[in-house]
């Protein structure tokens, strides 16, 4: 069979500071990161499930975290190189770092992009002094679009800045500001997202008071058409690209891609070239545990379900501005698409799904795209 695109997602678990909206696998750095034992770590699990790639060529490799830039551009590089040893890059492989403004300077970006980084995503959220203070966040807005200047003097001709939305007191007129202050920059992509209250954070114990849903609704309207008329396509829900500058490493998760993740929390999928069965693993989350022995084996592993696979591959596929093609639902399943043609046939009577040979919501399914799901 024919295998999915392959990706490698690296993990770096640790922040200067963790925010109160944040969720995801972060933990406050040390005194001393140790760097040498966890860029070790990383490779000795990859050395361990490399079998597991059958010799696959990597496309996009992204260092997420966390805070990636609080690693060295030494270590990065390390990671990069030792990698290069062991695997086959795409001739355009497309090598994403996260950085944070608060920790990064221009000759640390310069080192980040002779390490072999040639992409990176920048965490701004905002641009204004206020709502960065609400946000937790250890920077400001001037230190923010210094870091955009750094990165374009260092070289990056790609790179991405994080904004939200819906922040604690926020108005749209503000909202937009943000906006306008990153094309002002010159970026090529943004990734442009609603302010959400997850579980397990400070934001979800102690809530802050949010724009109201109308206010919700004219900043991103407002937004997309500030957008839009920069030159900007929106190609996924939150993300948004010039030409040429749509980010390689989400798209082959968005199209139901393989990747490999390494480090503490890092999740994987992976497809078995005899059986075409789709696994998913994921790795312990506390850093001393991944530097100690249980890096030795997943933490957990699952495979997918042939029942499962349909909405596993919608809820990604169906995010895309455009969607898929119809036949990449089987390359990328297994699955014959005739199996789906009531739910199909269903959402396209409902106006929800679009006609034709490609797999995609109208733009009254983009908004209702959990009910769409459900039909799956």
């Amino acid at each position: 069979m024919q295998l999915p695109p392959l990706s490698l997602y690296i993990h770096i678990p640790w922040c200067v500071r963790k925010c109160p909206y944040c969720d995801f696998n972060s933990h406050q750095a040390p005194l001393q990161l140790p760097e040498t034992e966890y860029v070790n770590a990383l490779l000795g699990e990859f050395d361990r499930r490399c079998d597991a790639l059958h010799d696959r060529e990597i496309g996009s490799v992204f260092f997420g975290g966390g805070t990636p830039s609080l690693f060295s551009p030494d270590a990065i590089g390390s990671v990069i190189d030792q990698l290069d040893r062991r695997l086959r890059w795409a001739a355009d492989v497309e090598i994403t770092l996260e950085a944070n403004p608060g920790t990064v300077d221009r000759q640390r970006f310069a080192g980040f992009r002779t390490a072999g980084v040639n992409r990176l995503s920048i965490g701004v959220q905002s641009f204004d002094d206020a709502l960065l203070r609400a946000l937790g966040r250890i920077h400001g807005g001037s230190e923010a679009l210094t870091a955009i200047e750094a990165a374009h003097s260092a070289g990056f001709s790609r790179v991405n800045v994080d904004l939200m939305y819906g922040l604690p007191g926020q108005s749209t007129a503000q909202a937009l500001a943000d906006l306008r202050a990153a094309i002002a920059c010159g970026i090529g992509h943004l990734s442009w997202y609603e302010l959400t209250i997850e579980p397990n954070t400070a934001f979800y114990n102690a809530p802050p008071a949010l724009p109201q849903e109308d206010h919700l609704a004219a900043m991103e309207a407002e937004g997309r058409s500030l957008l839009a008329a920069a030159g900007y396509e929106r190609y996924e829900i939150s993300a948004y690209a010039r030409p040429a500058q749509a980010c390689r490493h989400n798209l082959n998760y968005w199209q139901f891609g393989d990747y490999l993740g390494l480090g503490a929390g890092a999740h994987s999928k992976l497809t078995d070239p005899t059986t075409g069965r789709i696994c998913r693993t994921w790795n312990t989350r506390v850093p001393a545990d991944y530097l100690g022995s249980a890096r030795d084996q997943p933490a957990g592993r699952r495979e997918l379900a042939a029942a499962e696979l349909p909405v596993e591959f919608m809820m990604n596929a169906l995010r895309l501005t455009h969607g898929v093609a119809a036949g990449c639902f089987e390359a990328r399943t297994g699955l014959a698409l005739n199996a789906l043609q009531p739910a199909l046939s269903q959402l396209r009577e409902r106006g929800l799904l679009a006609a034709g040979d490609r797999l995609c919501t109208t733009t009254q399914g983009s908004r209702f795209l959990d009910s769409v799901l459900a039909c799956f």
